[in-house]
């Protein structure tokens, strides 16, 4: 990347003495030539369409493309400008570059820095064309963005996840492990769970059990922890409160997070005590439309046909007004990305993309089941990557 020619100013910004990158802390970096190889062929594929670069602040594209985070979160700009043109450009507070310098990714980007009482984004404006049309991550503050287009009026602005939604679908061998390393990870915290009272404890109480079995196998984030009892079970995205457990209550237990910087993304539902025929028969539905949707994996399959799928199982069985939840969505560097497995996501499915597969039946104000596993398509179908059983499991 060192040999490509710059054709862009660099405005008021002071270049650092050496190029940066940080990882995501407690998480094993990749190699220099993995960052480079990621800018580049954004930077390609963004050239492809026309605009002049890609603008990328602090959030999951920016660990994902060149392995920075800043130490703490921070209202200063932090900006890294990819191209075509020239060399991977980080622009950092001056207070950030030391932490910048000594990252894991040290040689895939140059590093500029502003100083307090300098306007940063004038700074930034150097980087950049004054007409230039740029992509910038969803992850980008208003305020940033806002202030960009004050110092560059002419220059115009397209959301990275529309002009580009799966520059980070495509897994390689290395993340594929992480991802696998994440799944069993969860797998062993659900086995666990399995062995602790739920009955005459709170939803909360087992959400915080479950929470530090995650950490206890090696998870660095817990994103969340749904435990949703009885009724609660009906509510997709339930969190866990005061309610107490009671026999004869189904229990969904979903949960995601990272390992290593990579997501586990799973759901598994069980019943205190003996299940009633309905609740069987509505439990089975579910394992059948998750075993659909799996089998429907393979390269060249839509998103929607997955998703197409597992609703054509929920709606022979009666539940059509019951399952309002997408099948799916993508794992990655975080636990909810593209491509997303729903109606209207004509996005072709390709060897090395992974995601969630998660269909459900709420019935409102009863109970509910939801069944998920993190998938990898393969060259010929699709592999899981979380191997728990799917039965209804009885706990105490």
């Amino acid at each position: 990347m060192a040999g490509r020619a710059t054709s862009e100013g660099t405005g008021g910004a002071a270049p650092a003495t050496t190029p940066a990158a940080t990882g995501s802390p407690g998480s094993p970096a990749f190699p220099d030539e993995v960052y480079a190889a990621r800018m580049d062929r954004t930077a390609y594929e963004a050239a492809a369409l026309g605009l002049a670069g890609v603008l990328v602040t602090p959030g999951p594209d920016l660990v994902w493309l060149c392995g920075y985070r800043p130490t703490a979160p921070t209202e200063r700009l932090t900006l890294l400008v990819l191209t075509a043109t020239s060399q991977p450009r980080l622009l950092v507070p001056a207070i950030d570059r030391p932490s910048a310098e000594t990252a894991p990714g040290a040689g895939a980007v140059r590093v500029f820095d502003w100083w307090e009482g300098q306007d940063a984004y004038a700074a930034a404006a150097g980087l950049l064309r004054p007409h230039g049309r740029y992509a910038v991550s969803d992850a980008t503050w208003a305020l940033h963005l806002l202030c960009l287009q004050k110092s560059l009026p002419l220059a115009t602005y397209q959301p990275l996840s529309v002009v580009l939604p799966m520059r980070r679908a495509v897994k390689d061998a290395d993340e594929m492990a992480r991802l696998t390393a994440a799944a069993a990870a969860a797998d062993a915290a659900y086995e666990e769970v399995l062995g602790l009272r739920f009955g005459g404890r709170s939803e909360r109480e087992l959400a915080a059990d479950l929470a530090g079995l995650l950490r206890g196998h090696g998870g660095s984030r817990v994103d969340f922890t749904v435990v949703g009892a009885g009724p609660h079970a009906a509510d997709p995205h339930h969190r866990p409160g005061d309610r107490v457990i009671g026999d004869g209550d189904m229990v969904v237990l979903d949960f995601g997070g990272l390992r290593d910087g990579y997501g586990f993304d799973i759901a598994r539902t069980v019943h205190v005590g003996a299940p009633t025929d309905e609740e069987r028969r509505v439990h089975e539905t579910v394992r059948s439309a998750q075993r659909a949707a799996f089998e429907a994996v393979r390269p060249g399959v839509s998103c929607q046909e997955v998703d197409r799928a597992a609703r054509a199982v929920i709606e022979e069985a009666g539940h059509a007004g019951h399952a309002a939840h997408r099948t799916g969505h993508g794992v990655g560097v975080t636990t909810h990305e593209p491509p997303y497995l729903g109606e209207g996501e004509e996005q072709p499915l390709e060897p090395g993309m992974c995601f969630a597969i998660e269909p459900g039946i709420h019935l409102p104000d009863r109970f509910g089941v939801r069944i998920e596993d993190v998938v990898a398509c393969t060259e010929d179908g699709g592999r899981r990557l979380n191997t728990t059983s799917h039965e209804l499991v009885i706990v105490r």
